[in-house]
């Protein structure tokens, strides 16, 4: 018997540690006495579609903040939908992060990435197209060494503007 073809496929496994989706908090909601709500800057529904598809868990890490007192929250992204979410019932684990309100005003917002995200969210979001709630795309950067062995980044893909999704739309030429 000849030797059989056998084809596979890992992606999650073989590039998902290449992409990141970081988000930036953008308040903080009190829901009853023991709720804790932070908004991102975007959609879960929109920028990482697994999270609310197949309740995926990403590695999720606080960019900044590090030395801010914590507590247990749960995440909520812009749409008006009642699955743009990220907590602890739908992912098991809880969700902790600094505390996003400071003291200073000056201080900078908290600042949260999503890591191992390369595999399949930005073909499943559709990066361009019209989104849920019509949230933009957001930019797209690279971030990688150079020959010289330094890390540099540049812009791979502008973020998306209300004009581009109303010319997809035929509202304007």
């Amino acid at each position: 018997m000849p030797v059989p073809d056998i084809y596979t496929e890992f992606g999650s496994y073989t590039v998902g540690e290449s992409g990141a989706v970081i988000y930036g908090i953008l308040g903080e909601k009190q829901q009853n006495d023991q709720e804790t709500w932070y908004m991102i800057d975007s959609s879960f529904i929109t920028t990482l579609p697994d999270t609310w598809g197949i309740g995926e868990k990403f590695l999720m890490l606080p960019i900044n903040g590090w030395d801010r007192e914590y507590g247990e929250v749960h995440l909520g992204g812009l749409t008006c939908d009642s699955h743009d979410y990220y907590t602890s019932e739908e992912h098991i684990n809880a969700v902790f992060l600094p505390k996003n309100k400071t003291e200073n005003k000056g201080d900078e917002p908290l600042y949260i990435g999503f890591f191992h995200t390369g595999a399949y969210q930005d073909q499943l979001a559709g990066y361009g197209g019209i989104k849920h709630c019509m949230i933009p795309s957001p930019k797209h950067i690279v971030v990688e060494y150079d020959k010289n062995g330094e890390l540099t980044d540049w812009l791979y893909a502008k973020e998306q503007t209300a004009q581009s999704m109303l010319k997809i739309l035929g509202y304007v030429k």
